[in-house]
């Protein structure tokens, strides 16, 4: 019998307004514990949409999104959220408060002791790369933009949550610190066996990253499955057309690397 998906919509579709198109439309998506899901479509396709219905942000018109096989709606919103991690484009660091404090806000609403706090936040700085000695007690504004980005990453993981959703985490970044930073990800998505769904406007980023890719049209899953399985060309037009920019461009890396630049 296959395990319960820890996320599923189940034609699930939100209208915003009497008369309005719905942003979603009838989505029905099943997400394995452990997978790594990356959402891609269009400005308004839907995206963010499914997104806030992970962790109640927005509440479906009609249909059914469940979290560990419960109906989200019947769950407290806010206890709901200090148990899903959530990394913003633009961090959202408390500008007043140290790296240490920043990290520990979801553990101490959570009730944890100051020890396990402090500890948690020496041991996530490790992870994402931040040397708790030259790090804990700094501020945000003292940080580079990638450094902010990975405390994020581990103001995330501070309650030690199994999902962690992501709302182009890395689009503000510089594109060799985007490339680190998202590989780092990876890295501890694997680590701590985690599941993701992350937004991205990055194809590429997507392929490189995901096991699983979503892809969202108008409001309706236009198609769902690995990496390899949407670029086979076999998809709708919609869904190649978005696809097809990834492997356009490795074919003329290709095509440059073997002809010395001229291609």
């Amino acid at each position: 019998m296959p395990a319960t998906p820890i996320i599923a919509f189940d034609n699930v579709c939100k209208v915003y307004g009497e008369g309005a198109r719905p942003a979603l439309d009838g989505v029905t998506l099943d997400i394995a514990q452990g997978t790594f899901v990356a959402v891609v479509g269009q400005s308004g396709s839907g995206k963010s949409t499914l997104l806030g219905m992970i962790n109640r942000l927005i509440d479906p018109s009609a249909g059914v999104v469940r979290f560990e096989g419960t109906d989200v709606r019947s769950l407290d919103p806010i206890l709901l959220r200090r148990h899903i991690g959530y990394v913003f484009q633009d961090v959202g660091l408390f500008p007043h408060m140290t790296l240490a404090e920043n990290i520990a806000i979801t553990p101490r609403l959570l009730g944890w002791d100051a020890q396990r706090r402090s500890e948690r936040a020496d041991i996530l700085l490790e992870r994402v790369q931040l040397p708790p000695a030259d790090y804990r007690d700094r501020f945000p504004a003292e940080l580079s933009g990638g450094q902010r980005q990975r405390a994020g990453v581990a103001r995330a993981l501070a309650a030690e949550p199994r999902v962690i959703l992501m709302d182009e985490p890395f689009g503000a970044l510089d594109l060799r610190t985007r490339d680190a930073l998202s590989r780092d990800y990876r890295t501890l998505h694997d680590t701590l066996s985690l599941t993701t769904v992350m937004i991205t406007h990055d194809v590429i980023e997507a392929v490189l990253l995901a096991d699983r890719i979503a892809v969202i049209h108008e409001g309706r899953i236009a198609a769902y499955g690995t990496p390899r399985d949407l670029m086979d060309g076999t998809q709708s037009a919609d869904v190649r057309a978005l696809m097809d920019m990834p492997r356009r461009q490795a074919e003329r890396l290709t095509a440059l690397m073997r002809h010395g630049g001229d291609a």
